[in-house]
């Protein structure tokens, strides 16, 4: 043991009562380590001890029980046909298992679902992934969303940079209850066609029009009032619930319900040396050392919540902005105007990875071997990825349109020529072993409260 080296620190402990043929093989595992810490490699790349519930906001349990009611609860949806476990399923890892979501109109959950039927029908697709909400509640997260046009600041006043700006309700609890607030006012999401109800309509006037519709339909509902009096004593009426309280409950369900810290990493990162088989502990060398991934999925979130070009394949609608000549969708230089930010996307967190595909902040990848091949060289995966690659529930109506943006020669260009990442050469074995790595971050995916029955509402659940 060197002087300064700290015994709790689990990358340095030895397994002192295994015997002296285990002794020297976590002997072994350290040197690995040791090798890993490149020249310019961040020093907090890796992490220094396992996720635990302390890393995590508390929560109040009976919101996050009437939480979980709304999540599911389709009367939040414009016209009652949509919740948020529509595309955050507990079935579905907390996703939708498509490449680019089916919002308001589409019928089914998961692979299955369809882009509807008669006047219903979806009037276009999600323009990105439905990501999943794992560890979304951890301490350290300031920004979400793809393109990150949600993160913890001051500038207006109520906690938050967000597309609401002064309009964002003030007295959210945190991030998340904050996040919860905006598919509520999308069109493809949850809000649905301005023709159709009137909150889709509001949602056309001013964002924050929206809310006030929502909260009248929960206050309509004895069930929900009942609980929400019950968790909360400054309700003293029905006049006195306000869209706050709904997002802090939708979040702090967020919070509760989907927390992974009993991975085989973590119980490893613990001091349970056999907890990852010997694959995956190269894998594990290969991560934080050759292959460079840990210098973006770096820290006990294993994410910088930064973002990043990767040359991924542009395809479906799009986030396009209002002056764009065409559907493209340019990630966070879109919330930034910062043309160095074009074509970067959030960097994700990696625990439950293996269960979360489609893969990429449009589900290009429907492997997780094929999301790693990219990132091991972004241009390469980029000239040879096709269309029939990617997922996405037919439409005739989107055949023709869908891959537009994909086939424009210049805006390949573009997408080429922005792209963050150096290439990395890595034989079959060893993308085998980075693979089997990412397996190992697998824990908890079915959450803890789990899927209701029924909502107050009387609706159908998905």
């Amino acid at each position: 043991m060197r002087a300064g080296e700290d015994m709790t620190n689990p990358f340095h402990r030895t397994a002192r009562v295994r015997g002296a043929i285990l002794h020297i093989a976590v002997l072994a595992i350290l040197l690995a380590f040791g090798s890993l810490a490149k020249a310019g490699e961040p020093a907090d790349s890796r992490p220094a001890a396992p996720l635990t519930e302390a890393d995590f906001h508390p929560f109040d349990p009976e919101l996050a029980e009437i939480g979980r009611l709304l999540f599911y609860d389709p009367v939040l949806s414009g016209n009652r046909n949509i919740s948020c476990g529509t595309c955050h399923h507990h079935e579905l890892a907390s996703g939708d298992g498509l490449a680019l979501g089916v919002g308001e109109g589409g019928e089914g959950i998961g692979p299955k679902r369809t882009t509807g039927r008669g006047d219903a029908r979806i009037e276009k697709r999600v323009p990105r992934n439905a990501s999943a909400l794992f560890n979304l509640g951890a301490r350290e997260i300031h920004v979400l969303f793809h393109d990150g046009r949600l993160s913890v600041d001051p500038i207006f006043g109520n906690g938050f940079n967000s597309p609401a700006e002064e309009y964002l309700p003030s007295g959210l609890k945190g991030i998340l209850a904050a996040q919860a607030l905006f598919p509520l006012t999308s069109e493809t999401e949850m809000a649905g066609n301005p023709e159709e109800n009137k909150i889709a309509g509001a949602a056309y006037d001013r964002i924050d029009h929206v809310w006030p519709l929502i909260t009248e339909r929960v206050r309509a509902i004895p069930g929900y009032m009942q609980r929400f009096q019950k968790a909360d004593p400054d309700i003293a009426g029905v006049g006195d619930l306000t869209i706050t309280h709904i997002a802090n409950a939708l979040g702090d369900f967020i919070n509760a319900e989907w927390r992974v810290t009993d991975t085989p990493f973590d119980r490893y990162l613990a001091g349970d040396v056999e907890a990852i088989d010997q694959g995956a502990r190269a894998g594990m060398a290969l991560f934080y050392g050759k292959a460079g991934c840990g210098e973006c999925h770096s820290g006990p979130l294993m994410s910088d919540q930064d973002f990043h070009a990767l040359a991924l394949p542009h395809f479906g609608p799009g986030r396009t902005r209002r002056f764009d000549p065409y559907v493209r969708d340019v990630g966070r230089m879109g919330e930034t105007d910062r043309l160095e930010d074009a074509y970067r996307f959030r960097t994700p967190m990696l625990r439950n990875v293996a269960l979360t595909g489609p893969w990429g902040h449009n589900g290009a990848y429907d492997t997780l071997e094929g999301i790693v091949r990219h990132h091991l060289d972004p241009a390469a995966g980029y000239e040879s990825w096709r269309p029939e690659m990617v997922r996405l529930p037919p439409d005739e109506r989107f055949a023709a349109v869908d891959f537009i943006s994909f086939e424009d020669a210049r805006e390949r260009a573009r997408l080429a020529a922005r792209i963050d990442i150096a290439p990395v050469k890595l034989d079959d074995a060893e993308v085998a072993q980075l693979v089997g790595f990412l397996n190992s971050l697998t824990g908890n995916a079915g959450g803890r409260l789990g899927r209701p029955e029924t909502v107050p509402s009387g609706l159908p659940v998905d």
